[in-house]
């Protein structure tokens, strides 16, 4: 079977995702930063998560040498942060507010969530790299209703407040087969 790379790509925007901004530090300090809409829990014991870069990405070393990083998962109101991550431009972080994690990781105050990371394994992807963390520190945002910055087909969405699908109980773990 030969794929259309377009409409494999469309298919895969069927399938609604979170938006994250992944950061780490070069060797030499500099500030590394990119949106990935590719990120997913791994496991809980012990806690991984993972995410992928393309290996055509600018900082694609970067990323394959880096040994901390921290996963920042953007809130509705982050749309532009998104976008100026998704970008291959050298001011990114000009203006940014970010503060320092541990291993001086830069992670974004504002995020729902942020979950620092150190290097577990790194796998080839085909055409991308994936980088499997394991979770050192995490933080949840303080806001009592976060709302999630969402990519479906190939734009921002947003969730429909009102709108509630009756979950049973205990589906939870069937569902993230935990």
């Amino acid at each position: 079977m030969t794929v259309d790379p377009r409409a494999f790509r469309n298919a895969l925007g069927l399938f609604p995702t979170g938006v994250a901004i992944v950061t780490t530090l070069a060797a030499d300090g500099e500030r590394i930063g990119a949106t990935v809409s590719s990120f997913n829990s791994v496991s809980l014991d012990p806690p991984l998560i993972l995410f992928s870069i393309a290996n055509n990405a600018k900082a694609h070393n970067v990323w394959a040498a880096a040994q901390h990083y921290a996963v920042n998962i953007l809130a509705e109101s982050q749309s532009e942060l998104s976008n100026r991550f998704a970008r291959a431009m050298t001011d990114k972080w000009d203006g940014v507010k970010a503060a320092t994690g541990a291993h001086d990781v830069p992670v974004f105050p504002d995020a729902s969530a942020c979950f620092e990371c150190e290097s577990y394994a790194k796998h080839d992807g085909g055409d991308h790299l994936l980088l499997i963390g394991r979770v050192v520190s995490y933080t949840t945002t303080a806001s009592s209703n976060p709302r999630p910055l969402l990519f479906y087909r190939g734009r921002y969405r947003e969730l429909d407040p009102d709108l509630s699908i009756d979950t049973p109980s205990g589906v939870d773990y069937l569902v993230h087969g935990w």
